[in-house]
């Protein structure tokens, strides 16, 4: 299999996917051409599903900057390539829910526009990140322009995988489904190393406890904030002695999520606020300033509304990661109670693991697994998460 280039490279150990949409890419190109292609080489509508960190919208984005290429192979250095990478290309059209859900509205509006004919490039492309969260009513209304599609316009789905719950039959059954697996630990230490600068030992550690999510893996390799907030999470199993533990412990959980959500939002929220005062005229001075600046706040006003909805979101998803890491111990005290032999998820935390396994039964510990994944089940269902995380955290305790 050849090393991906241009774009690709952006994909991190996802060869048989690269493979997939880099040859996909070169049907589209003649296509546009005017040369004839097998039927099957392309198509109007992608589902790239995988676990979280493996890279489905990155994928996307590289999917849609390599039709957008000049070549058609996504060189990475043609305008349509930059501009589609960046996020400014005219056709390229992303949708990422801001709040727990993408709705109706949002949807109708974007079908609308995706039936218009390209104005740049030679097609209009629509991703759609998370679109497990598309309400029903979302939903019908993306199948209707999937099922009807315009000659020049493709559908790039992402989520975690084709099952029915995150992704309803019918828009399935349209789409040519692309499985991303997750990236293997070498993988992601040397892209952190290669492009992001860190150094070795480092890079082969935060790829080694990142569980396969390659952004988890460069903010734990970068951030030390993140370190810290990774071992406050992990201290929770072995420091649960007395009842009062349980409320403290938390606290701990729900307070490392917010922080290390409030982190990633923080900058991007006030670039967001400063850009849209800028382009709606609101710093400016001198006379008829006055009602572009009122126009401007209350705009600003909606913006920080969607915000708010975003930054709850994004503390669900980071409070979501924090228990991954918790299920991940209790996983690996299993591993080493049965003598399996499997990897551990955090090798670093080995001692602690070790006097685990040795203080509690085999079905003990499944119960406190199985605890942590009914917490993450119930804040999928839109329990308040500190209700959630303190019966989690009871029953940890108790064993």
């Amino acid at each position: 299999m050849t090393t991906p280039i241009g774009v690709w490279t952006e994909l991190v150990g996802q060869d048989p996917a690269v493979e997939t949409l880099s040859a996909a890419a070169a049907a589209a190109a003649k296509i546009v051409a005017g040369e004839a292609v097998a039927p099957a080489a392309m198509t109007h509508a992608w589902l790239l599903t995988g676990p979280p960190g493996s890279g489905r919208s990155v994928a996307a984005r590289t999917f849609a900057a390599a039709l957008q290429c000049s070549t058609g192979t996504g060189c990475g250095a043609c305008p349509g390539c930059r501009t589609t990478m960046a996020g400014t290309h005219a056709d390229v059209r992303l949708v990422v829910p801001e709040g727990l859900s993408i709705s109706v509205a949002e949807m109708r509006a974007l079908v609308q526009a995706a039936a218009r004919r390209p104005t740049t490039g030679e097609w209009q492309v629509v991703i759609i990140e998370d679109a497990d969260r598309l309400t029903e009513g979302a939903s019908n209304a993306l199948l209707k322009a999937v099922e009807e599609p315009p000659a020049r316009t493709v559908f790039l789905l992402c989520a975690p995988s084709d099952h029915p719950e995150d992704v309803s039959v019918t828009i399935r059954s349209r789409c040519r489904l692309v499985p991303l697996r997750t990236p293997p630990a070498e993988a992601i230490a040397q892209v952190l190393i290669s492009r992001d600068g860190v150094e070795p030992e480092r890079a082969n550690w935060a790829a080694a406890v990142c569980n396969g999510h390659v952004g988890r893996a460069r903010r734990l390799a970068t951030d030390e904030a993140a370190r810290q907030r990774r071992a406050t999470v992990l201290r929770i199993p072995l420091g649960l002695r007395r009842p009062d533990d349980v409320f403290t412990s938390a606290d701990q959980l729900i307070s490392a999520a917010e922080a290390d959500a409030g982190e990633e939002s923080k900058g991007r929220d006030e670039q967001e606020r400063s850009e849209l005062r800028t382009a709606m005229g609101g710093d400016g001075t001198g006379k008829g300033v006055a009602g572009a600046k009122r126009a401007a706040e209350a705009a600003v006003k909606q913006l920080e509304k969607r915000q708010k909805s975003r930054a709850t979101r994004t503390q669900r998803d980071t409070l979501d990661l924090a228990l991954v890491d918790l299920a991940g111990f209790y996983r690996d005290v299993l591993v080493t109670t049965t003598r399996s032999g499997a990897t551990l998820t955090h090798p670093d935390h080995a001692d602690q693991i070790n006097s685990a396994a040795a203080s509690w039964s085999p079905e003990s510990t499944l119960r406190r697994l199985e605890a942590v994944l009914e917490c993450r089940e119930a804040i999928g269902l839109n329990v308040k998460p500190r209700i959630a995380v303190e019966a989690m955290v009871t029953t940890l305790r108790q064993g």
